[in-house]
Parts: structure tokens; sequence; C-alpha cells
């Protein structure tokens, strides 16, 4: 079994030490809450390519009538310790769930793989309710670093943790917590048996596999454990007096909009004349495109429905508080995929959910409401036309490009450019956070990743040893 850690990282002195975390006093037990919503790889450019396509160019996002915000610094370094400035979502989640800064996909554990105590079990261990939404697998790196402690995150389940072929490549995974060899187990397993009252999301495969050693599956062994489990939407509607685990798709969930007929950001067309000179030739930009519906969205459960079903579910006969965290994943996931309606789609889901914990914060005082993302994306919103279109040469974007219609007629051209590979890659900027009123005491305009944490830990008057 692994040692736990406690408190924040400090590696290879690039980390200076934060504030000390403010606790409430004793004679202050009032009811708090923390709902802390990740919008996965939800940088600036997201924020803007969401408000230009869902409000328009004078329109208002209702993160941009939150009264705070600020800008947080993406924390990562490699196993010697040293900085690394373009991160995953498995050590920003982390550092985000535990304040210990860590090496990329790690999830709940720091580089030395002692477990990270998170702020979700620290606030149940406090008598805090907890809960955890996501659009992705809930075994997905930023879930799976509020419930969780494994050496990588593709540990999902109890096949996978001993290794073998993941996405064409042989994988080690993480046998060394492993179940059968003494560690807590796959993340799926971990899940089933954490101290988290509702998670809801997608990722119902991982809980299908049988147990090592066992006939039964991770589902049997949280039902075991007085879960119920749940995988029809209309189960949403109803009250339990157990915990939670809601899963309604086998993977991630499908997100809500996609491009004209399907289609993502493409590459422009040049003709052999230009691809052996660039000044001669002819382009061809891709055809402008605008968002439609994503028939596979079907009756998928909104991320607004699942959060207002957790909020339900945790508020219920609690004269505590609770510890929320809602993650819109696939704003993330779909600008790998040089998908910007799909990007955007899931962005307007993070509105609604977070439009639920606000109406949720005005009839439960001392609710305090952060939206922030765990890194930046591809994607970036560029010139349509070119500002050198007027050149007697053919111009074009590297990378693929979007020429997307808005609703307000004009024309928006996003550019994903990272890599040659067929999945774009993070960048390695700063991402914003937003919060409500009670933010002022806590947010200040530039922060890092793990002081989001520690501010979080202080609202909710969680001190620094277990």
């Amino acid at each position: 079994m692994k040692r736990f850690s406690t408190g924040l990282a400090l590696c290879a002195g690039l980390l200076t030490a934060l504030p000390a975390v403010t606790s409430w006093a004793d004679d202050n037990p009032e009811y708090r809450s923390v709902i802390l919503i990740i919008g996965d790889g939800f940088d600036d450019q997201h924020v803007t390519m969401a408000r230009n396509y869902l409000k328009g160019l004078s329109g208002s996002l209702i993160l941009d009538t939150l009264p705070v915000r600020g800008a947080v610094q993406i924390e990562t370094v490699d196993t010697d310790g040293k900085p690394v400035y373009v991160a995953d979502s498995a050590n920003t989640a982390t550092t985000l769930a535990t304040g210990v800064v860590t090496n990329m996909g790690r999830v709940g554990t720091g580089p030395d793989d002692a477990d990270a105590v998170t702020i979700l079990e620290r606030a149940a261990s406090a008598g805090y309710r907890t809960g955890i939404v996501s659009s992705a697998s809930v075994t997905d790196a930023t879930p799976a670093s509020f419930m969780a402690h494994v050496a990588n995150r593709g540990c999902e389940n109890p096949d996978i943790i001993l290794g073998g072929q993941r996405y064409g490549t042989e994988y080690p995974g993480c046998p060394a917590d492993a179940l059968g060899n003494g560690g807590p187990g796959s993340i799926a397993e971990q899940i089933a048996g954490a101290p988290v009252d509702i998670v809801l999301g997608g990722g119902e495969k991982h809980f299908n596999v049988a147990m090592p050693g066992k006939a039964a599956s991770v589902i049997d062994y949280a039902s075991d454990r007085s879960v119920t489990v749940i995988t029809d939407p209309s189960g949403l509607d109803a009250s339990y007096d157990q915990r939670v685990i809601g899963l309604f798709a086998d993977g991630n969930l499908p997100v809500r909009l996609q491009g004209s007929d399907g289609r993502k950001a493409e590459a422009a067309d040049t003709s052999l004349l230009n691809k052996v000179d660039p000044r001669l030739g002819s382009v061809v930009q891709p055809e402008p495109m605008s968002c439609e519906p994503n028939p596979e969205f079907g009756n998928t459960p909104t991320l607004a429905k699942m959060t207002k079903a957790a909020l339900d579910h945790l508020a219920r006969d609690n004269d505590r508080g609770l510890f929320l965290m809602v993650e819109s994943a696939s704003i993330d996931k779909q600008s790998h995929a040089s998908n910007p309606c799909g990007s955007i789609g899931e962005v307007e889901q993070l509105e609604e959910a977070l439009q639920a914990a606000l109406s949720f914060a005005d009839t439960h005082p001392n609710t305090l409401v952060l939206v922030t993302a765990d890194h930046a994306q591809a994607a970036q919103i560029i010139p349509e036309p070119s500002l050198y279109d007027g050149l007697p040469i053919p111009l074009y974007s590297p990378g693929k490009v979007a020429r997307l219609r808005t609703p307000e007629g004009g024309l928006m051209r996003i550019n994903y450019a990272t890599t040659n590979f067929r999945s774009e890659e993070h960048t390695g900027a700063n991402v914003p956070i937003f919060g409500n009123a009670l933010a002022k005491d806590w947010v200040t305009p530039f922060m890092r990743q793990r002081e989001v944490y520690a501010a979080m830990a202080g609202f909710l008057g969680l001190n620094d040893t277990e």
C-alpha cells in the first residue's frame, strides 16, 4: 500500500511556499459548499469562440457576468523535478484536487508515486457530502484525479491496469496499483469504494469488467458496497438513500453539436504548382460551415441535468455542506479532433451547468462557485480573410481550418496547427478562473493552480493535515 503525502509539493526549487490556508473559526459552523466547474481545455480562445458563436460579438456569456475573474498558471514537472510548460489533464486535475504538482499522466499521485489526499477525500472526512459530474467517462483523468490514486491515467479498469495493447501500442499499465499486487485497484474499482456520494457521467464499459480472480464485475462490487448504479437517464429523477453511480454511455458522453454534415476543420487544397513553390499556383480554402445538432446526442443527459441531480442528492438532509466537481470534458476532446462546433456545444453545456450552480448558490448561502480549466488547448481564432490577402501570392493557414458561419452573420475562422498527427495537442497558456461574489476573498488576479486547491480547502475550513 502506498503512503499518503499531504500538503503542497515543492519540486526542485520550482515552487515557492503558498500562503497559509485560512481556516474557518470553530465558532462559525455555518453551512458552506464548493462547486468547482472545470472546462477541460477551456482557455480564453475557447471562451471567445463560444461567446462569438453563442452570444455574438456584443453579447455576454453567463461567465462574463461573474464578479470575480483571474488567470491561473498551469504547473507541471518532469520526473527530475524540472518544469514542463505544457500539461495534460491528469497532472493538472491532480494539482487542482490535491495541491500537489506532479508529472503528466499521474492521477492523484505525486512525482514520488505517493498518494496525495484529494479535497474530495478531505471534505468527506470532515462530514461534507461529495460528488463528481463529468461528460467524459467518470474514469477519465479529470474526474479520476479527485477520487483515485494510480501511477497512470490509462489504468481505468481491472483488465488494463496490468498492461497490454492500448491505442495500438504496448501499454505498461500500473501493476503496482493492481488489487492483486496489494495496490488500491484500477480507477473504476477505486471509484466503487471511494468516499463520494454521487458520481455521474459515462464509462460503463470500465465497470462491466470482471474483478481479478472473481466472476463479479466492478458494478457488482459497487452494488455490494451499497451503491445504486443507474444507467438509464430517467433514473436521475429519482431519490436515493445511498451512494449513486450513474453511467450513461460506454465511454464519453456524445457531444451536443457538430459541424455541417459532420464536418470538422479541414486543410486547404493546394495545387501541385503551389506544392513546388509556395509563391505560385492556387489554393482553395475550406468551404464555410455551420453548427448543427449532433444526432448521436439523442437522450443523453445534459451536463445541467446531471449537475442539478447531483446537487439535489447532496443537499438532501444536509446541514454541513458539500463539495461538487463538474467537468465539461469534451471542450478538450473536440479540440483534439479539430472540431470547433463540438467544443462550442460543450461550452454551452458548461454555461447551463453554471446556471444550475448559481441557482443553487442563490438558495444555499455560503456556496463558493468557481469555474476554471485544467490546461489550454489547440484552437486559434485567426483573421477571415487573412490580413495579407491582397498580396499576389496564394495564402492559407497551415494546419486545418474551419470557417464557421456564426448566427449573427459573420465568418469566424478557427485554426488547428499544433502537430501533423491526427490528434491536436494541448498548449501552454495560462487559463481563466471565474467566481461568484464569495470568490473575492479567495481568488486573486493571478494564481497558480495549487493555489486554487488551497482556496477551496480554506473556504471549506479544511486544514492541511489528515
